[in-house]
């Protein structure tokens, strides 16, 4: 059986034995969990970020770094993902599925770990459960973990706190800002989620999104960061389905099918005071392809639009 979470330690290792060279740090709680940080105090960089998103997809997937470009001498660094059996790398791993709310500490979870806990409604659409004594989780979000966090997180997964490693990647970091733009596919899938599309059909998924500058604003680097998947990610998708099901998806996929679509995110967030409030039909990638095996057939809708992404980007901080 696999288990993402056997294959993220394997990657986890190796980054520890590279931290110097990844400018990342390890430290060990006192209840033995370990700490990876990857750009809250230490510097990271773009291939700690490759290391991370790989992490996250729980070793389903390979990441690589791309120049794209979108015209008129626009171009961007970016990222592109390669996955085969999405529906566990991106669905059951990498995707941002956990809110860890304890006291004063939040995080965004994300990883192989949530496999392990399943506490998601989106795991009752999915067949994939580990089973692993070894848990790797990727924490968005700038409160150090304490041995409280991280032996609750041990509970959750049912593994030992010593065998527990937890990836520090705030968004307004460049690490963090790497493995972000590398969950496009993740994020195409969790809107075909929420349109009713089983994604247990989908064998396999491909991307590129441009990578976020970084900005020292947390909010700012979030809103940066679904900006590069909203007006610049495109993702293909290999599916096994019924060509009518996916002519009735293919124009509800995208961004652009959104009423919010065409305005900054960070802008959305000003209007409606949080992010949780924005139109959660907005969050897919710009454009969508999806070739049907069964038929042969490709279906594409939406487009990348370059004029939000120059004036999002542009952004140098919240005001």
């Amino acid at each position: 059986m696999i288990s993402v979470n056997r294959q993220a330690a394997t990657i986890v290792e190796q980054m520890a034995a590279q931290a110097q060279r990844l400018g990342i740090t390890v430290t060990t709680l006192s209840c033995g969990a370990r700490v990876i940080d990857l750009g809250l105090k230490a510097t990271g960089g773009l291939l700690a970020g490759k290391c991370t998103a790989e992490a996250s997809l729980g070793g389903m997937g390979q990441v690589t770094f791309v120049p794209l470009e979108f015209g008129d001498d626009f171009w961007l660094p970016g990222v592109s993902i390669a996955v085969d059996q999405p529906e566990i790398g991106c669905m059951a791993s990498q995707y941002a599925g956990w809110g860890i709310r304890r006291g004063d500490f939040f995080a965004i979870g994300s990883g192989p770990a949530r496999a392990l806990a399943a506490t998601e409604p989106v795991f009752q659409q999915l067949d994939y459960r580990d089973n692993a004594d070894v848990a790797v989780i990727i924490l968005e979000g700038r409160t150090w973990p304490n041995d409280e966090i991280a032996e609750y997180i041990a509970r959750k997964c049912r593994v030992s706190p010593a065998r527990l490693t937890m990836l520090m990647a705030p968004a307004a970091c460049l690490a963090g800002s790497v493995q972000l733009s590398a969950r496009v596919v993740a994020t195409g899938m969790h809107k075909m989620v929420k349109l009713g599309f089983d994604v247990r059909k989908v064998l396999h998924g491909y991307g590129t999104c441009p990578i976020a500058p970084v900005v020292p604003d947390e909010d700012l680097a979030s809103a940066l960061a679904n900006d590069c998947v909203l007006y610049g990610g495109r993702v293909h998708y290999t599916v096994r389905a019924d060509d009518a099901e996916l002519e009735a998806l293919i124009e509800r996929l995208p961004s652009t099918a959104s009423p919010d679509y065409g305005t900054p995110c960070y802008e959305l967030f000003r209007r409606y005071g949080d992010f949780y409030s924005i139109d959660p039909l907005l969050f897919c990638p710009s454009q969508v392809s999806i070739n049907n095996v069964t038929s042969g057939r490709t279906f594409r809708a939406g487009r990348p639009n370059p004029d939000v992404l120059r004036a999002s980007l542009g952004r140098g901080g919240p005001g």
